[in-house]
Order: C-alpha cells, then sequence, then structure tokens
C-alpha cells in the first residue's frame, strides 16, 4: 500500500520552505540529510527542498535542478526503502520506461543506485489532495477525472501491467490545468502475455499448492466452535446451536459443512493463496475472497469506487478493518444475493447470514451529495445512521462522510452542475462494479461509454 498516509503539500507552499521562509519539520531534515550521505551524487544535482510523501515501502521528496539552459525545474525524487526486492524495484522502474510519459502515466528522468540504496527521479506535477477537493468539484470535473483515469488504464492494460493500487493518491489531478498523472508502480503485476518482461516473473497467478482432499471427520475427532457474538448466543435457542447435518452427500465434504464450526480436518488445510496487495477500500470482490486468477479488472474496480466517491461526494467510500467486513459493505451497496452469485463464477462461496438488497446506485449518490431528501427511505439503516456529521461512531459497512456535501445550498449543486447529471454516469459506474471480474467492463470499452462521446480519446 504505497502513500497509505500521504502528505502532500502545494509547490508554492513546498519551495517556500525551501527557501527559509518556513522550516520544515525536524525530522524530516534528518531524512535529507540522510539522503543525501547515502547517495552523495543527489548534492550535486538536486536540491532536496521537503518531503511530500510517505508511505510503507517509499518516500517522496520534492527537489529543484538548474537545467542547462539555465532553468530551474521540480523533479520527485522517489526513494525505495533498503529492503525492496531488487526484482520488484527493477519491474516498476521498467514499467514507468516503457509505459511511462503518455496517456496520463509518469515516466522517469533518472534513476540513482547505491548499493542498496535507490531513488528514481520523475517529473514533478503541483497537484491537489483529493480529500481536499473531493466535496468541491462540478460534475464536468468528475467526468473529466474518470476518463483520463480510464485513459492511463487503458494504456497500461496494453503493456499487460496490473496496477493492484489504483486510488486517488496515486493518480495526481491538477484541477487548475486538468493534468493527470497515474503514479506508483510498486505493487504492479503482469498478465499471462504482458510485455513487461520483468513482470513476467510476477504474475498475478501465484504458484499451484497441494491441496489436502476432503474427508469424512469421524464422531471421534473433535470440531473447534466458531466465536458467537454474545447477544445472538442470548437469543438463540438451545438447538438452533447444536451443529446442523451435512446439507450434502457426505462423500463429497466434511462433517463441519454449513455449521458454525471448524472440523480438524479443515483446520489442518493450507491456507489458499492468492495475491491480496493493494489499498483496503479500493480491492475488488475477487481480491478480497482470495481468487487466484486475477487480471485488468481489479483495477476498473478500483476506479468504479473512485467515482462512487465522486458522485457521492464521500471519501474513502469504504473503510474496513478486514477483509470480511470489506466484503459486507460491497454487499451493502451491491447486494448479498448478487454477491454471492458471483463469486460462484470465480470459484468462490460466500454465506451470509441475512439478506441485503442492492441499492439503486443513482439514488444512493444523490442521496449522499444531498440531492434528494433523507426522508425517502430509499436507503438502509447503515447509511441513515452516518447520516447525521456530529455522530462519531462508525458502523462496518458503513462510508466515512469526510465531506458533507448535502450541507451545499440548491444554488451551489446546480452552479457545479449537479442538478442535470445524465444516467450514462450511473450506468458506467454498475459496469465499473460489476461483481464479475469477467463481464466488468474494461477501460477500452468504457472509453467509448456514451458519458464521453464528446470527448477524444
Amino acid at each position: 500500500m504505497e502513500a497509505a498516509q500521504t502528505v502532500q503539500r502545494s509547490t508554492q507552499q513546498s519551495v517556500a520552505k525551501g527557501r527559509g521562509q518556513h522550516r520544515i519539520p525536524r525530522d524530516v531534515e534528518t531524512d535529507i540529510a540522510h539522503l543525501y550521505e547515502v547517495l552523495p551524487q543527489l548534492s550535486q544535482i538536486f536540491r532536496i527542498i521537503d518531503k511530500i510523501g510517505e508511505g510503507t515501502f517509499s518516500s517522496v521528496y520534492l527537489a529543484e535542478a538548474q537545467m542547462t539552459d539555465g532553468s530551474r525545474r521540480m523533479f520527485a525524487l522517489k526513494h525505495l526503502i533498503p529492503t525492496s526486492h531488487p526484482v520488484r524495484i527493477a519491474a516498476e522502474l521498467q514499467c514507468l520506461t516503457v509505459a511511462g510519459g503518455k496517456e496520463n502515466v509518469m515516466g522517469v528522468t533518472y534513476c540513482f543506485r547505491k548499493e542498496h540504496y535507490v531513488v528514481i527521479v520523475m517529473p514533478y506535477m503541483e497537484h491537489q489532495t483529493f480529500v481536499d477537493i473531493v466535496g468541491s468539484l462540478s460534475f464536468e470535473d468528475v467526468r473529466h477525472y474518470i476518463f483520463h483515469l480510464l485513459k492511463a488504464l487503458r494504456h497500461i492494460h496494453k503493456f499487460g501491467i496490473i496496477h493492484r493500487d489504483i486510488k486517488p493518491t496515486n493518480f495526481l489531478f491538477n484541477r487548475q490545468k486538468r493534468e493527470y498523472a497515474l503514479v506508483d508502480f510498486g505493487l504492479a503485476q503482469g498478465t499471462p502475455d504482458t510485455q513487461i518482461e520483468l513482470l513476467k516473473g510476477l504474475l498475478s497467478k501465484p504458484k499451484r499448492e497441494e491441496l489436502i482432499p476432503r474427508k469424512i471427520v469421524s464422531s471421534k475427532h473433535r470440531s473447534v466452535p466458531v466465536r458467537t457474538p454474545l447477544n445472538q448466543r442470548q437469543k438463540a435457542p438451545i438447538e438452533s446451536q447444536k451443529p446442523k447435518p451435512p446439507a450434502v452427500s457426505p462423500s463429497l465434504t466434511c462433517n463441519c459443512y454449513m455449521t458454525d464450526r471448524i472440523c480438524n480436518i479443515c483446520l489442518s488445510r493450507k491456507q489458499q493463496v492468492a495475491p491480496r496487495a493493494g489499498t483496503p477500500g479500493f480491492r475488488a470482490p475477487e481480491v478480497l475472497t482470495k481468487c487466484p486468477n486475477q487480471g485488468t479488472a481489479i483495477d476498473m474496480w478500483s476506479a468504479g469506487v473512485i467515482l462512487l466517491s465522486l458522485l457521492s461526494g464521500r471519501y474513502p467510500f469504504f473503510k474496513a478493518s478486514d477483509d470480511l467486513i470489506a466484503l459486507t459493505q460491497i454487499m451493502t451497496i451491491r447486494g448479498s444475493r448478487e454477491t454471492i452469485e458471483a463469486a460462484k463464477t470465480f470459484g468462490k462461496s460466500i454465506v451470509c447470514s441475512r439478506e441485503l438488497p442492492r441499492l439503486d446506485l443513482k439514488i444512493l449518490c444523490e442521496t449522499l451529495r444531498g440531492l434528494r431528501s433523507w426522508d425517502d427511505g430509499l436507503l438502509p439503516a447503515e447509511f441513515q445512521a452516518s447520516h447525521n456529521p456530529a455522530e462519531g461512531k462508525q458502523d462496518a459497512g458503513s462510508p466515512v462522510k469526510k465531506h458533507n456535501s448535502s450541507l451545499k445550498s440548491s444554488a451551489e449543486l446546480q452552479e457545479m452542475g449537479w442538478d442535470k447529471v445524465p444516467d450514462d454516469v450511473y450506468d458506467l459506474l454498475d459496469k465499473l462494479l460489476d461483481l464479475n471480474p469477467a463481464s466488468r467492463i474494461t477501460a477500452s470499452v468504457a472509453l467509448q461509454h456514451p458519458l464521453f462521446k464528446d470527448m477524444t480519446n
């Protein structure tokens, strides 16, 4: 999860600090001094001004360099943590070199390396922090934003690159200039036909593991009970707490099938391995359920989550502490029956304790943005409970409301174009958030959507 906690500042603020108008934090000064120490050649070319981003696998610095023509240009220096695998570093560089520099994808200018210290130099693009502007974007801003994100995705997918970490902090946006840049290929993987040579060893399909055949467990084996919430234990009759008999032929399954217990045989099985890289809240259903075959469709799901945030004015829209809660939150929007059926298509079985109806995406977004009354009763209790901004508690499955768009007046919403949002955008949103990766819309097809009929792609 690169730049999970990104610290972004504008160029003007950073340059001002570098010129001594504002002192940078002491810990940042220490980091910059360390960077000069481990890579002395940096000091001969760059004046590092500030740290502008920090994540799990790297830190990003703003630096200034004098060009041969006498002009000065700003660059972003990405310092990778020393424990990063050499193949992973080389693969990221190859993605930037082969696919970068065009179609809204960040390119690479240079790379410095000394022993296990690596710094990737990229052009710096002044941009705004997504969380600060998501509630103030006009519909036309949103339309252009998602169009250019799709262009970037179409471009990298042509090369067989699965980005795996599509999110607003990895798609830089300059609102005034309408400039865009997809960054951070640190988690990228390749499709089977990838053109990125170094990604061929980083295919999204994990190595096959030997599975233990399912067996019937005799009554002598003990079963380990699953913890049941206290309130459910109090209400449920004693009979209902007993293991239910198998619903299928005993020759096909063990005796804990469809019960609230896990038998010793199941506990002894090796856990299925599947790629899970990505940022919580943006992971597709096939990632959350550990589907071993994952492709470029996971990037399209993430783009759909971004569009959902843009249309509803809520960011982040999904926020969960683990994959199961994340899957529940998706069911809250897309429906439990639909999620269960989609999971079957990629070989996964999901059990849900109660049925969650599929929501109308248009009604959902318009209500959250303040274009519809909350009295309509068309949203489930989870959303009604989170409507009050004064409530500090977050329920699992409820989006986090960072920007209360409903506080905007009707005149403001009309001025921003939110009173004339075409149904086409909700149709595209529905196709991006298709629960089945096999039928989820591709970037190339999405760019031909009627929503973008007047735009050149």
